[in-house]
């Protein structure tokens, strides 16, 4: 129970996140004691997908970005899936969420498409990154380096390229949040 007494914003769109990224973070976060909580942009369940295509889940949401304060939480977990992804970083209320998390020196985990909410946030800029290749150049173009590697952890910030990381960001994300 290494995470016990923490809380992780775990983020999804209401449609279009990543199942797999969703689901194992969650269920990685939870069975190392971190109460997990899920913020969306709307109160109804999300629907996620596999392969970015497929249909694939139905997940309850707890709160709403309107209702979510980043004091409540010691990190933030974001998921994948390309149409998930560009959805939450078109919202300004999203992309202050995670920007706030930043500013407290909090941890952020993006997995996938996911680091295009770091480059909205504007804290791509001189960190070292991984992500779903197609994102290098918005990584690079945002003042990161862009790296192909399974797992980069940089300066309060961890992410992977795709849901075959999944193992290695789970431990990856649980370590940061224990202050390993």
């Amino acid at each position: 129970m290494r995470l016990q007494g923490k809380t992780v914003a775990l983020l999804i769109s209401p449609k279009g996140t990543e199942d797999a990224e969703f689901v194992q973070p969650k269920k990685a976060l939870t069975e190392a004691g971190a109460k997990v909580v899920v913020i969306s942009t709307k109160a109804d369940d999300a629907a996620t997908v596999e392969g970015d295509l497929s249909p694939k889940g139905q997940h309850p949401v707890d709160l709403t970005f309107m209702d979510a304060n980043t004091d409540d939480y010691d990190a933030v977990v974001i998921p994948g899936g390309t149409v998930g992804a560009d959805t939450l970083r078109a919202d300004e209320d999203v992309t202050t969420f995670v920007r706030r998390f930043f500013e407290q020196g909090k941890p952020v985990a993006a997995i996938c498409h996911a680091p295009w909410l770091i480059i909205e946030a504007d804290e791509a800029r001189g960190r070292t990154l991984t992500s779903y290749p197609s994102l290098r150049t918005d990584i690079r173009n945002a003042g990161g380096t862009w790296v192909d590697q399974e797992v980069v952890v940089d300066d309060g910030v961890v992410t992977s390229r795709t849901p075959d990381d999944l193992p290695a960001f789970c431990d990856a994300v649980i370590d940061m949040i224990a202050g390993d």
